[in-house]
C-alpha cells in the first residue's frame, strides 16, 4: 500500500493519540493495547488529521527537523501504520 503525495491519512477510530507527560512520550491508545511511539512516529501520527496531505505532512516535518528527503521514510511509516490498522486514507 503506497501513499501518494495528495492522499490524506487519518488516525483510524477508535485509536487516539496521547502525550504521557510523566514519561515524555507519545502514546497511541488502541482498544486493547497502548503503543509507545518514538518521537518521529508520534510527530507523523499527530499530523494525520485527515485534512493534511502526505505532501503537506512531509513539508511540515522537514521544516520541523531541518531535513529534506523525508518523503520515502514517511510513506514507509504510513504503510506500516496502515497495515497495523493505526491509520486510514480519507476520501
Amino acid at each position: 500500500m503506497n501513499w501518494g503525495l495528495q492522499e490524506r491519512p487519518a488516525i483510524r477510530p477508535p485509536a487516539r493519540m496521547k502525550f504521557d507527560a510523566l514519561r515524555k512520550q507519545e502514546l497511541l491508545l488502541l482498544p486493547e493495547r497502548i503503543v509507545q511511539l518514538n518521537e518521529t512516529a508520534g510527530a507523523i501520527l499527530r499530523l494525520c488529521d485527515g485534512q493534511r496531505t502526505v505532501g503537506e505532512l512531509t513539508r511540515e516535518l522537514e521544516a520541523k527537523y531541518g531535513q529534506t528527503g523525508l518523503q520515502d521514510d514517511i510513506a514507509e511509516f504510513l504503510t506500516q501504520a496502515a497495515e497495523e490498522g493505526w491509520v486510514e486514507r480519507c476520501p
